[in-house]
């Protein structure tokens, strides 16, 4: 089993900035992937960023250049720096962490940038 548990997520004015943690515990020896999907009302879930054991990194267009997903290893720990926020960025956030091709799913945390 893998525990991930997700902080850093806020109310932020349009242009603001946030970071995003999520912090993993448990079988987490064999990771393939980390990574940050969203959730806006009415909408379907959709990858924010996804980062690979080996280093590669993926971004949904609509983020490229403002946001970044990096981790550190000794913590165990995915973060999620996003730059220049939105409107539309609005939404709830969760942590996906995948293991032996299972996927594992924080709770969510909620990021609203509005004036």
């Amino acid at each position: 089993q893998v525990q991930l548990v997700e902080s850093g997520g806020g109310l932020v004015q349009p242009g603001g900035s946030l970071r995003l943690s999520c912090a993993a515990s448990g079988s987490i020896v064999s990771t393939n992937a980390m990574g940050w999907y969203r959730q806006a009302p009415g909408k379907q879930r959709e990858l924010v960023a996804v980062l690979q054991t080996a280093g590669i990194t993926n971004y949904a267009d609509s983020v490229k250049g403002r946001i970044t997903i990096f981790r550190d290893t000794a913590k165990n720990t995915v973060y999620l720096q996003m730059n220049s926020l939105r409107p539309e960025d609005t939404a709830v956030y969760y942590c996906n962490w995948v293991v032996r091709s299972f996927n594992y799913w924080g709770r969510g945390t909620q990021v609203t940038a509005s004036s």
